[in-house]
């Protein structure tokens, strides 16, 4: 089973979903957005908590669970829960796209571009009627190093 949260509900004219969209800064929630921005991407709470101590000492990693969650409520980073049921996060819309490949044993991810992919998509959507915002693309197996331990 997969979750995956990551697209801000909010459409242009609504009322703000969070505070980070302009009515105040927050040097916690700007230090876990340099994190993302600056690192591989993919990562999860902890690991964003261990970077963003290293540029805001003394930031709780319950600071850094509120802040993920108001940036992935106003569409500023995606966050995705595979099998393994442990959260990791990006920023959204600062890379191509891209989909994902997931590793089910291992859990490492790869980063994948496909415009033929793209194009089955945009031409399902079209034949269901559908105008596309967003997507996103997982497909979980086993990596190749796992693949030969099997």
């Amino acid at each position: 089973m997969i979750t995956v949260i990551n697209m801000a509900k909010r459409k242009p004219g609504s009322p703000k979903i969070c505070d980070c969209q302009g009515a105040r800064k927050s040097r916690r929630r700007e230090a876990v957005v340099e994190v993302l921005s600056s690192g591989p991407g993919h990562l999860n709470a902890e690991q964003i908590h261990k970077a963003a101590q290293k540029r805001l000492p003394g930031i709780g990693i319950a600071t850094v669970y509120r802040a993920l969650k108001c940036l992935c409520g106003c569409g500023k980073v995606s966050e995705f829960i595979p099998a393994d049921g442990v959260a990791r996060y990006e920023p959204a819309g600062s890379r191509a796209h891209h989909d994902h490949l997931i590793c089910t044993a291992c859990g490492c991810f790869t980063e994948a571009v496909d415009p033929e992919i793209e194009r089955l998509q945009e031409r399902l959507a079209a034949k269901h009627g559908y105008k596309i915002s967003s997507h996103r693309l997982e497909i979980y197996g086993l990596c190749p190093c796992c693949s030969k331990k099997v």
